[in-house]
Parts: structure tokens; C-alpha cells; sequence
């Protein structure tokens, strides 16, 4: 049986080749994580706004599991998927208290 969690982290690891999204508990503990790969996409593909958008449909089947009804999202990377994923989480019914862009900036 899944662990029941309300509130969640979902963490948005994009690429140009690749966007990676991983769910964590509040306290950064692994609940699970999905990539285009996983879902069927490979090769330039991986790297598509569609192919995140597949991904987080998927994670969203996923996070209903586990009980999230509310999400706190970490955007790292300039790739295509970042915008797509916020949008699909956005139109799922799960409430996204926070999108937070933490991508470092060299400043030197």
C-alpha cells in the first residue's frame, strides 16, 4: 500500500534532451519520479513540451495514489518541458500552492 500524503514536493529536473520530475514528501523523502523515457518516448523526442506533458499525466495518476491534494513545485533547468509540466499539474485538479524557479545562476 502507498503512503498517504496530503501535501507534496514535485521536483522538475529540465533538459534540452530531457525533463525528469520526481515527487518527494515535505521532508524530501522519495515518493517516486518519471521521465518521458519511462513513459515510451526516446531518442530527440525525450526533449519535447508533449513528452513532458505525458510524463506528468502519468505522475498525476501516481500522486492520486498516494493521496496529494496539494503540491509545492521546483522548476531547476531552461528546457522545453518546464512551462508544459506547470500547466498539466495546473488543469489536474491538484492545487499548486507554489512554483518556485531554483535553476543557479553563475554570477561571477
Amino acid at each position: 500500500m502507498a503512503r498517504k500524503v496530503e501535501r507534496a514536493r514535485l521536483y522538475v529536473h529540465s533538459t534540452y534532451n530531457n525533463t525528469i520530475l520526481t515527487l518527494t514528501d515535505t521532508e524530501g523523502a522519495v515518493l517516486t519520479w518519471i521521465s518521458p523515457g519511462v513513459v515510451g518516448f526516446k531518442g530527440s523526442r525525450k526533449g519535447t513540451p508533449y513528452a513532458a506533458q505525458t510524463a506528468a499525466e502519468r505522475l498525476l495518476e501516481r500522486m492520486r495514489e498516494f493521496g496529494v491534494r496539494s503540491v509545492v513545485v521546483l522548476v531547476n533547468g531552461s528546457g522545453a518541458g518546464r512551462n508544459s509540466v506547470i500547466q498539466t499539474l495546473r488543469g489536474s485538479g491538484i492545487r499548486v500552492e507554489e512554483v518556485k524557479n531554483v535553476t543557479p545562476v553563475a554570477h561571477n
